[in-house]
């Protein structure tokens, strides 16, 4: 059996779980958002491996019948509407939260694209931008800091051409209303300002010209490149993320060999059976390495080009699955 662990509005699941199905193989699906308001863990521990028993409304899950586990978008832990303490509710979502890790760490099964703390790890872009270069891509010279004086040098360095990232994507609420943190380019308005870095640390990197952009789609050894062509449009020439559906063009890229051959090895020394990868094309042909996001979107590519990423996410959870088993009518 697959377990597939994610909020039930997730588009990703919707693209896959036909292609799961016509496969043959049987799938649930869980969102551990709903625990411990609307669903029971039991956990035994059986000669000296766990056992977990998931019991939902309407199924009862063994682990030792699930195979496989896919995390995609899966809901935070949540208290019944019945405990309405507001402390008491953060306690039992708490420990919900402590529970559900030990969970996962302990569940023996095949996990895409891997555990959540491994994912949680490989995200770090500390950490991926030195396995990036560690692995031969070219990588831009980048800061970590919250001192508003590494601002001033960095700017120095680079002859105001600046561009400052969040280290991780946050949705926040400023005054009420939603915000996001894109890339930036930095102006010397922000140097009179830079006070405010002291609060929350940012990435600092040289603006580098772009030919193209692109987000590389590895699933196992399978990889899936796309080109955005993000310099036609004011809207995704800094960050592709406010792309402007059919305003920006899309298409497939053949990546070289070699940068093929790093993408895979990327994905794999993380720990990942599953990564989203974004590289600059150059002016002059240069591959440089930005990112990679450990379980990333993919169905927005698929709408605009051919590259077929949810077969092969299908294909990558169903290996070794045993087909269900066909009731025939009497």
């Amino acid at each position: 059996m697959i377990l597939i662990l994610s909020e039930k509005s997730d588009p990703g699941v919707n693209l896959v779980l036909p292609k799961l199905v016509e496969r043959g193989v049987e799938v649930y699906w869980w969102d551990p958002g709903d625990y411990p308001a609307a669903a029971r863990i039991t956990s035994r521990l059986v000669g000296g491996a766990w056992r977990h028993t998931l019991v939902t409304e309407d199924a009862e899950i063994d682990s030792s019948v699930v195979s496989t586990v896919w995390v995609r978008r899966p809901g935070r832990p949540r208290a019944a509407s019945t405990v309405e303490d507001p402390g008491y509710r953060d306690f039992v979502e708490k420990m919900g939260r402590v529970y559900l890790a030990g969970w996962e760490d302990t569940f023996d099964a095949r996990w895409f694209p891997a555990r959540p703390g491994v994912q949680t790890h490989a995200e770090n872009k500390l950490v991926n931008l030195a396995a990036g270069a560690r692995l031969g891509f070219t990588v831009p010279a980048t800061t970590f800091t919250n001192d508003p004086e590494g601002l001033a040098g960095a700017w120095a360095e680079t002859e105001g051409r600046l561009i400052a990232k969040e280290i991780g994507f946050v949705p926040y609420k400023l005054d009420g209303r939603g915000h996001s943190f894109y890339t930036t380019p930095l102006t010397r308005r922000h140097l009179t300002s830079r006070h405010r870095l002291a609060h929350t640390p940012v990435i600092l990197q040289p603006r580098i010209e772009k030919a193209v952009e692109l987000r590389i789609t590895v699933v196992g050894e399978r990889v899936f490149t796309a080109e955005i062509h993000s310099q036609g449009s004011r809207m995704t020439r800094e960050d592709f993320r406010h792309y402007e559906g059919n305003f920006t063009e899309y298409a497939v890229h053949d990546l070289p060999e070699d940068v093929e051959r790093r993408c895979v090895e990327l994905v794999g020394s993380l720990g990942l059976a599953f990564g989203c990868i974004d590289v600059i094309v150059t002016p002059e042909g240069e591959y440089v390495y930005l990112e990679l996001n450990a379980n990333g979107q993919w169905g927005w590519l698929e709408e605009f080009t051919d590259l077929r990423i949810s077969d092969a996410v299908a294909d990558w959870l169903a290996a070794g699955e045993r087909p269900a088993v066909q009731e025939v009518p009497a």
